[in-house]
């Protein structure tokens, strides 16, 4: 199941996050450590997880991740560790976007937060429904106060959690100055409770129709009646836990029983955790009721669940299952589940679970290796900057079992193929390139916006090693990459239609099993079976000078003209029916102050879709632009890059239908595409299986902002991790 991780990120400035700052600021999030913990362990549970940060964009990551159920596709789940950003009853405000979105999520509803992150309305409900609870009052400022108070009390602000801004008060005049403080910091009511001295208690609480209540939690107090679990406490030196309480039967029975009342009067979801505290009498009063009980590891709900028999791991999915069960019954729940919910050690996982969390812990390496391979200048003409990256791949890929070899390319830059056998044929070869079209002086460095990464090359050719490495890092990590026998070949002229490669590509793909492309997929993850080939014409106009000087300014002399007149003519080539298209990519016109322009110069690429329509389509070009037909015009035609169509064949077909059936079980979007964009494997063997589009889902196409989707290079690694393992064993 496909499983969003929903958080608030730490920002580093006010209103960080938002459209604009409105309200009081949340002082309370989640330590990043624990919420990648928390993804990890549903990775363990065999989900595929995507942690988001619940800001402006969550709807648009929301949106690309999670399946549509209209398509067919498994539900998802959003697992929500999301306090809110600002603003009061700030625990609802991811819930209440997800009703509207339709996604099902782990935790109570708006109105469950609500109520109970609100200590007043909780003391109303409480009490109306004949709960034990302190006697309680509520100020608007301090002039409200009017007679005797039986101090001690307990100040809290009506609208916040973990113990923020509560104070034990011992006379009037400091509980003036008090309420006087909290009101001007929160901007709320402040909540004054008799205060109870005596033991504190806590009480968690999993599950719905019947939901099971963990062994009962005492808080520490080191013998003092008067003593609080502070907010300094819980950051810096977490009172101990004592679970189980040492109480009787009697006691721990009413705890239960008071636990699950106020779990069902005050309407929660999934779990929480209910907070009391007990007099020198035995009576016990409800503090409130916590409904998104932390899931760090010293706390008070972890602690509980450990003393159930419950892991971490364990515990991670059973709250996602009884939140599953909730929204689409127990039958569902047993079909999704991925992991024992007991203490007792799980079974081995799946490889896909290992593979999938290995790289989820990994992401960041992952990152900072493209991140290091963009900063690298890698243009088609710098082949010491060419060299350099293919060095650092060598680097890579030297302690993991593969040899190299050095194909001397001085025109483009050394061609690397590395293999982890001696035998002459492969299992599977995986083909990506080093060179990159994009001079210098066009660079665009490194930056991560909105799970985007930019940068060049990220597109085409290093996002694509990047998840390259981290699969075989992951095989070598689950012991599986020896057990196939793989080829990796690096080309360094792709941007030139791969010219002075040819030969490379064709030798190691015909002694190939598989071919395997690591060009970025489309965002809807876009698998390539075939792709039109490619042409690049370089065109050249100057106008002759003739006897009479009114030439000059004749239609038949204008380069401009001539050119307006040729395009129109190009268009007229495109064709859907045919998969015939023409790219302008370049007009240049030269003149001066005194004469009109003297010199133009038109280039286009012209698309194709088999060789028998490219040597046709050169004919064409070559007529049209016959310097014959225009004695009064100079032409010059130069064909560039040339790159052949990659072709589809049965066999490719057979082997997309493989990785579809892979895509569904390790849960990652496919989509077969015949591409209208050239395919680095044009040059492969004829009839062999081959696919290119392995790479991350990539967007920005024709613009100077291309980008891939950070988190597809998780998805995209475990795909072909697995698609690599599989082929090993034949698809058996």
């Amino acid at each position: 199941m496909k499983v969003a991780v929903i958080f608030n990120k730490r920002k580093k400035s006010t209103g960080e996050g938002v459209i604009n700052v409105f309200g009081a600021q949340n002082q309370e999030t989640y330590n990043p450590a624990t919420v990648e913990r928390v993804a990890a362990a549903l990775e363990q549970g065999g989900h595929n997880v995507r942690v988001i940060d619940g800001n402006i964009h969550v709807i648009e990551q929301l949106q690309e991740f999670m399946p549509r159920v209209v398509q067919g596709d498994q539900p998802g789940m959003v697992f929500n560790m999301a306090y809110g950003i600002q603003g009061v009853s700030r625990y609802t405000h991811i819930p209440s976007l997800l009703e509207m979105l339709g996604i099902p999520y782990v935790g109570s509803s708006p109105a469950g937060h609500g109520i109970a992150l609100d200590k007043v309305t909780t003391k109303v409900m409480v009490q109306a429904a004949g709960l034990p609870t302190a006697p309680y009052w509520v100020f608007n400022n301090a002039d409200q106060i009017q007679g005797d108070l039986p101090f001690p009390v307990i100040t809290k602000p009506k609208m916040e959690a973990v113990s923020l801004g509560i104070q034990v008060i011992h006379d009037m005049n400091s509980l003036r100055t008090a309420i006087t403080g909290l009101i001007d910091q929160f901007k709320q009511p402040v909540l004054v409770e008799q205060f109870i001295p005596g033991r504190e208690f806590a009480v968690g609480v999993l599950g719905n129709l019947n939901p099971e209540v963990f062994p009962i939690v005492e808080i520490d107090l080191e013998g003092d009646p008067c003593g609080i679990q502070s907010l300094e406490d819980k950051l810096k030196k977490p009172r101990n836990k004592i679970c189980p309480a040492q109480i009787d039967d009697k006691l721990a029975g009413e705890l239960r029983r008071l636990t699950l009342e106020t779990f069902k009067v005050l309407g929660i979801f999934d779990f929480c955790r209910v907070d009391f505290r007990m007099d020198q009498d035995g009576n016990l009063y409800i503090l409130e009721l916590n409904s998104m009980a932390s899931l760090g590891l010293t706390g008070t709900y972890v602690s509980a669940a450990k003393s159930a028999g419950y892991t971490y791991e364990s515990l991670i999915n059973r709250m996602l299952d009884v939140a599953v069960e909730r929204y689409f019954g127990k039958e569902f729940e047993e079909v999704t589940s991925g992991l024992a919910h007991s203490a007792i050690t799980p079974k081995k996982d799946p490889l896909r679970i290992r593979l999938r969390s290995y790289l989820r812990s990994n992401i960041d390496t992952m990152e900072d290796y493209l991140s290091k391979m963009v900063d690298i200048n890698s243009f088609i003409e710098n082949t010491e900057g060419v060299n350099i990256l293919g060095r650092w791949i060598s680097s890579q890929l030297s302690g993991a079992g593969f040899d190299r070899q050095v194909f001397s390319m001085s025109e483009f830059g050394n061609m690397l193929y590395f293999s982890n056998h001696a035998e002459e044929n492969n299992d599977v070869l995986i083909v990506g390139n080093l060179d990159n079209p994009v001079d210098y002086e066009d660079y665009i460095p490194f930056s991560e916006e909105r799970g985007r990464i930019y940068g060049t090359g990220v597109a085409r050719g290093k996002g694509g090693i990047a998840v390259l490495l981290g699969a075989l890092k992951a095989l070598r990590y689950t012991r599986m990459l020896k057990r196939v026998k793989i080829g990796l070949l690096f080309i360094t002229d792709d941007s030139k239609g791969g010219v002075a490669s040819r030969k490379l590509m064709h030798e190691f793909s015909s002694r190939s099993n598989y071919i395997l492309g690591l060009s970025g997929a489309g965002l809807g993850g876009e698998i390539v079976t075939a792709s039109l080939g490619a042409t690049c014409f370089n065109i050249e106009i100057n106008r002759k000078q003739g006897k009479v000087s009114n030439q000059f300014f004749s239609d038949e002399h204008d380069p401009i003209l001539y050119c307006a007149q040729k395009i129109n003519q190009l268009k007229k080539l495109n064709s859907a029916e045919t998969s015939v298209y023409v790219t302008l990519t370049g007009f240049e016109t030269r003149s001066n102050t005194d004469f009109p322009a003297y010199h133009a110069a038109l280039s286009f690429i012209l698309h194709f879709q088999n060789p028998e329509q490219s040597i046709k389509l050169d004919s064409q070009i070559t007529r049209m632009f016959d310097p014959r037909m225009h004695p009064a015009i100079r032409v010059n035609i130069t064909k560039g890059a040339h790159r052949k169509p990659f072709l589809l064949n049965e066999k490719t077909l057979q082997f997309y239908d493989h990785i579809e059936k892979i895509a569904q079980i390790v849960e990652v979007r496919v989509t077969q595409e015949n591409a209208g964009i050239t395919s680095l494997l044009a040059n492969v063997a004829q009839g062999v299986a081959a696919v290119d589009g392995m790479g991350p889902r990539t967007g920005g196409y024709g613009s100077r902002d291309k980008y891939i989707v950070r988190d597809s290079m998780i998805d995209r690694s475990v795909l072909l991790a697995y698609l690599i393992y599989k082929i090993g064993k034949n698809f058996g």
